[in-house]
């Protein structure tokens, strides 16, 4: 059986080479179907990891609290603001916990010179840069008097200084917000777009109560982001936040929560699903090219036995064995399958690496898909070549002589 194995695949290499141009041809719709599903599920992976690294370097013990009950992924129903006075109960009241810093944002138009830039400017405590791991590239974060006394200060973003400053150090510069003119004294470190594409350095952060009095106009907090200490369950810290909050927003035991509750670990774990759904749902349609390739090798093994007639009925008039027909085809069949899925797999591993690089993804090496789509291209060989090496096989020796 060895022999027949190791003749039949010395007959196939030997039609290969005999067509190389169309054994090429032949291979393109495998080759590409393979390079496909690899590339997209090795991209898919790339990104879950990045979701999963940029919610880890805000720590696992991270909650956030905003007004509304929510109604599904990125939803919620309208609910009253938070006030300053519920971030200092939360910190006055919840045990266990290393921060709480309240935060309120709006949309405004920053002004220095003749430069103007539309950013998001952010109101919050001192409190709120050591949560959201935001650290100074130059110059200072505001202290707890400034943030207290509401002093006209500002710390911006990499982007922002871009826009307006270019190059040169910001540190110093009174820029315009609204009516607001304030002092620039820090430069945050850069952090890059977000998993969900945000540009996180598109960011001016004031002191809250500056934000309150002069931008917003109002004492409303949109949310209260909470640290809890090392070693404190975050599932405790956030049963003691929904107590907290039913008292404070007068909520009867009949009523439902009009706030919602949400902990770093919810928060990865709906994105990473996400994204690995999306990353088998466009798997699962590279795939449909993998089966185009299966039919182009069908119809072009096809063709082959129709040329080969009279080479198949002379073999078989002098003894060759059906079955050793049928298997040479069928080798023929997986040959080509399964160079194109070796030749599939080197591009993809190629693509896979430069893409990652332009998408700013980590490269994710996935064996276990490198090897199911190897394995698949030789399978729909086997199904695709079965056809064809059946009929081969199952020729008439006198029929086939006479063949023309």
């Amino acid at each position: 059986m060895t022999a027949m194995l190791l003749n039949a695949l010395l007959l196939a290499l030997r039609e290969l080479r005999r067509n190389v141009m169309r054994s090429i041809l032949t291979m393109l719709g495998i080759i590409i179907g393979v390079a496909a599903v690899i590339v997209l599920v090795t991209l898919g992976s790339g990104a879950t990891r990045k979701v999963t690294e940029q919610i880890a370097s805000l720590g696992s013990n991270l909650l956030m609290l905003t007004p509304g009950k929510r109604m599904g992924p990125g939803q919620s129903s309208g609910g009253a603001p938070f006030k300053l006075a519920d971030a200092e109960a939360i910190a006055r009241e919840v045990p266990g916990l290393a921060a709480v810093a309240p935060v309120s944002s709006r949309s405004a138009t920053a002004i220095y010179a003749s430069e103007n830039w539309s950013t998001t400017v952010t109101g919050t405590t001192d409190e709120y840069f050591g949560l959201s791991n935001r650290r100074m590239q130059e110059g200072r974060a505001f202290t707890a008097g400034e943030a207290r006394l509401g002093a006209s200060v500002c710390v911006i973003g990499e982007t922002v200084r871009d826009k307006l400053f270019g190059r040169h150090s910001p540190v110093g510069s009174r820029i315009r917000l609204q009516k607001l003119s304030c002092e620039v004294i820090g430069l945050i470190q850069s952090k890059g777009q977000s998993s969900m594409g945000h540009d996180q350095d598109d960011i001016i952060v004031v002191p809250l109560r500056t934000f309150q009095r002069r931008i917003a106009g109002n004492d409303d907090v949109s949310m209260i982001q909470v640290s809890a200490r090392e070693g404190v369950s975050t599932d405790r810290v956030k049963r003691d936040l929904g107590r907290l909050m039913r008292v404070r927003r007068h909520l009867s035991s009949s009523q439902d929560d009009n706030f919602n509750v949400m902990d770093m670990k919810e928060i990865a774990a709906m994105l990473s699903g996400t994204t690995r759904m999306m990353t088998m749902l466009l798997g699962a349609v590279a795939a449909v090219s993998l089966l185009v390739g299966g039919i182009g090798i069908m119809n072009i093994m096809l063709v082959s036995v129709t040329e080969r007639t009279r080479e198949i009925g002379t073999r078989l008039a002098i003894g060759a064995l059906e079955r050793e027909v049928l298997l040479q085809f069928l080798v023929e069949a997986v040959v080509l399958s399964s160079l194109g899925g070796l030749i599939g797999i080197a591009l993809a591993l190629a693509a896979s690496a430069s893409l990652a690089g332009v998408l700013q993804v980590p490269f994710v090496f996935n064996a276990p898909i490198v090897v199911v789509g190897f394995a698949f291209s030789a399978v729909v060989g086997v199904i695709f070549g079965y056809v064809p090496a059946h009929k081969a096989a199952r020729l008439d020796p006198i029929e086939a002589l006479r063949h023309e």
